[in-house]
C-alpha cells in the first residue's frame, strides 16, 4: 500500500498548461455553415488556413455551406441494386432470353463449358 500523502490520480506537473508552456495560439476566426435543415455550425479555423467550402454539419450529417439562403442540397441516397438489377440495366429482354437459351441448349447437348 502506498503513503496517504499524495493526491489519487494526480503527478507532479498535471497541472492545466498555460500559453507559457504551450505557446501562443494562433489567431482565430470562426465561420458559420448551415445545412438543409439551417442547422448552423461555427468551427475556428486559423486565420491564415484556407477556410472549406463545405462542412459536415455535426447535428445531422448533411453537407453544410455558407450561404445561409442556399444551402446545400442533402445527397440522393440510390437505393441498393441486386446484381440481376445491373444485369438488366445492360441487357435486354431479348439478350437474356437468348443468352439463356443457348445455355440451356449446351446443358442439353452436355456440352458445359464448365
Amino acid at each position: 500500500m502506498g503513503s496517504g500523502n499524495a493526491i489519487r490520480g494526480s503527478r507532479v506537473g498535471a497541472g492545466p498548461m498555460g500559453e507559457a508552456e504551450r505557446g501562443e495560439a494562433a489567431p482565430r476566426v470562426r465561420v458559420a455553415f448551415w445545412c438543409a435543415n439551417m442547422h448552423e455550425t461555427r468551427p475556428s479555423f486559423a486565420s491564415d488556413a484556407a477556410v472549406p467550402e463545405m462542412w459536415d454539419c455535426p447535428r445531422c450529417g448533411l453537407p453544410a455551406g455558407q450561404d445561409e439562403e442556399a444551402p446545400p442540397a442533402p445527397p440522393k441516397n440510390e437505393p441498393y441494386k441486386t446484381h440481376l438489377a445491373y444485369v438488366k440495366e445492360r441487357r435486354s429482354d431479348k439478350d437474356g432470353k437468348a443468352i439463356l437459351e443457348e445455355a440451356l441448349e449446351r446443358l442439353r447437348n452436355n456440352k458445359s463449358p464448365w
